[in-house]
């Protein structure tokens, strides 16, 4: 599994804003092959940190969905935010409970 995780800091005012850009980012993700699921997480003791965390079967599907909306997607964003970091992650071991 890959996972792509993109921390953001979001001021207060934005941050209704960031949540509907991420419904909309996840609903044309959830509909591109290898899609496993989407979360919005809020960083813990950190003012205004989010981070969009995006699971993927594979690193080539993920990239194939970026090619084709990444910059279309940003376009259609509302929500002025400030990244501060992406992070991507291979899953090595798993238990499920």
């Amino acid at each position: 599994m890959f996972i792509h995780s993109i921390l953001f800091e979001i001021a207060p005012e934005e941050q209704a804003k960031y949540k509907q850009d991420c419904k909309m980012w996840a609903a044309y993700a959830a509909k591109a092959k290898g899609f496993i699921r989407y979360m919005t997480v809020k960083r813990l003791d950190h003012k205004n940190q989010f981070a969009s965390v995006y699971e993927w079967r594979a690193k080539s599907l993920h990239q194939a969905f970026m090619k084709k909306y990444h910059d279309w997607l940003v376009g259609k964003s509302l929500a002025r935010v400030k990244v501060l970091g992406y992070y991507n992650l291979k899953t090595i071991d798993e238990i499920i409970r």
